[in-house]
């Protein structure tokens, strides 16, 4: 083989190896862009959002709320049975206005 022919395929594929770092290079920059925007999308998952956490302290107070109501019990007991006031008869007197 000719010299000059060895000397342009070492040519070409310093050529193409050098293409190809630079196309990894390329991809490399990519890959690390989207890990930071993955990265930075989880930390902000991590921080919940003000209203959010208003809202959560909300729904706590009520539950607690809730619990406290639940341990007091009733403020009166209904009555018995026995101590229940006669139910109305609709045979009783009652008082109608007299039509005219």
């Amino acid at each position: 083989m000719a010299p000059a022919s060895v000397s342009f395929r070492i040519s070409r594929n310093a050529e193409d190896l050098a293409e190809t770092i630079h196309a990894l290079s390329q991809r490399l920059v990519t890959l690390e862009q989207r890990l930071a925007a993955v990265e930075l999308q989880a930390s902000n998952q991590d921080r919940p959002d003000p209203q959010e956490l208003a809202s959560l302290d909300n729904v706590e107070r009520l539950l607690q709320d809730c619990r406290h109501l639940l341990e007091i019990g009733p403020v009166s007991e209904a009555p018995t049975a026995s101590e229940a006031p006669p139910a109305f008869d609709s045979q009783e007197d009652i008082a109608y206005p007299n039509a005219a």
